[in-house]
């Protein structure tokens, strides 16, 4: 028997996966990638018998993948917050989806658990800018002001580490920053090792950080506003949480952060405003490589002739829930 754990290479992903290793080791093989790497089910080559645990990536996405493991014998066990579609009805199929807004995969995994390791669950409610919901599970612990904001910012980092385009514009590889934050039940005492990722990623998100404060919007008003980003690796790391950085400014407002690729089309992100945490998905899954959740959605490839499409149907579209 062999064991797979798949999941997002974001902050929610590891989190989710990090609580349910402490909790249940594992000698498995980690199959993961860059935040909008997605469709990782069909990656593993599983036979009869052996466990699969996927996390954090849609069953939208992978549900022919999962079809064809649970065909071969193995053992699924899928825990996510994402758009499903129909969820295939097999024995062998173990699902935990909620797609609510105000929850994500590493908080699912709380729940599964039943906190034991809740301050990764915080971490990865953070990394995935659910900030109420962390605070939430947070007040039931003995944690000051401090450490809530250390908290608050290594889910922010480990999300930051997630985007780019390929792996090469990652400060670590997801599988190897799991694997560095495993040996830590308390992510505190992970950010107290001086001279490691921690610091890494910290210097990495202000530098970039800064960099993207410099650029003004494409577009803005009180309802919607559009960011262009260059295709330079500092933008496209930035891109997810910069997203998130401008709707916890403007709460009122719906942002589209926009990063330019090589091939001169765009990688989107799009953020809901946070008072009104809902259309994401719903706008995303218009274009063909668009997907997500409620809160926070994005596409992967729009093409540049459909630029000034794309902006026009993002102001009517959140013009007309405002309404």
């Amino acid at each position: 028997m062999k064991y797979f754990d798949v999941f997002n290479g974001d902050a929610d992903g590891i989190c989710a996966l990090l609580q349910l290793r402490l909790a249940d080791p594992r000698d498995s093989e980690l199959i993961t990638g860059v935040k909008r790497d997605i469709s990782l089910a069909k990656q593993v080559k599983a036979k009869a018998g052996d466990k699969v645990t996927i996390l954090d990536v849609s069953l939208d996405k992978n549900r022919d993948a999962v079809v064809e493991l649970l065909g071969a014998g193995a053992e699924v066990f899928y825990v996510d917050h994402h758009f499903a579609g129909d969820i295939p009805d097999h024995s062998a199929l173990t699902t935990r989806i909620n797609t609510a807004s105000d929850v994500c995969t590493a908080l699912l995994v709380n729940g599964y658990l039943k906190g034991q390791f809740a301050l990764w669950a915080i971490v990865g409610a953070y990394g995935d800018n659910l900030r109420q919901s962390a605070a939430a599970l947070a007040k039931g612990l003995d944690l000051d002001e401090a450490q809530l904001t250390a908290l608050e910012n290594l889910g922010i980092y480990l999300n930051y580490n997630g985007y780019g385009a390929s792996l090469d514009d990652l400060h670590f590889h997801p599988a190897e920053l799991y694997r560095q934050l495993l040996p830590f039940p308390n992510p505190l005492e992970f950010m107290a090792v001086t001279g490691g990722a921690f610091e890494k990623l910290e210097t990495g998100y202000k530098n970039d950080m800064a960099a993207a404060a410099q650029l003004p919007p494409a577009e803005a008003d009180q309802v919607s506003a559009v960011y262009i980003l260059p295709n330079e690796p500092w933008a496209r790391r930035v891109s997810g949480v910069y997203s998130n950085d401008l709707a916890n400014d403007n709460p009122d407002r719906a942002h589209a952060v926009l990063t330019e690729k090589a091939d001169g089309n765009y990688l989107v992100s799009i953020r809901a405003p946070l008072n009104n945490k809902q259309g994401a998905d719903e706008f995303c899954r218009q274009f063909p490589t668009g997907g997500g959740r409620a809160a926070a959605a994005g596409i992967n490839d729009l093409p540049a002739t459909g630029l000034a499409d794309f902006m026009s149907r993002f102001a009517q579209f959140y013009g007309a829930l405002a309404s």
